[in-house]
């Protein structure tokens, strides 16, 4: 849900449920990297509160749509971070096996 201005969309508050620090965080990093955040941050009202509140305020594009290009943007570099390390466990699962030796196995 969003909760900002009619008159000035470049500051806005999402209020996002079944979501904590982890998206919140790593939301706040993506926003802070992009040069049209002029400030952002969040919080969380209540600990037993299941929700997330994250602040926006732009230098001149409407808030709404920055927050939809950073959750664009961490939704890409998650790809690449699990691509990454997928690839990784394939490389050292073919360089470390051994004629016939399964790595996964207990015995």
């Amino acid at each position: 849900m969003e909760l900002g201005s009619l008159s000035d969309p470049t500051q806005s508050t999402f209020s996002l449920v079944d979501e904590d620090h982890t998206f919140a965080n790593a939301i706040r990093f993506t926003l802070n990297q992009d040069p049209r955040t002029k400030f952002c941050g969040y919080s969380i009202p209540h600990p037993s509160d299941n929700r997330v509140n994250i602040r926006i305020q732009t230098t001149g594009d409407p808030a709404k749509d920055v927050f939809k290009d950073a959750c664009q943007d961490l939704m890409v570099m998650c790809q690449h971070v699990s691509n990454t390390f997928n690839k990784a466990v394939v490389d050292f699962k073919l360089s470390n096996s051994v004629e016939g030796m399964d790595i996964e196995s207990d015995s």
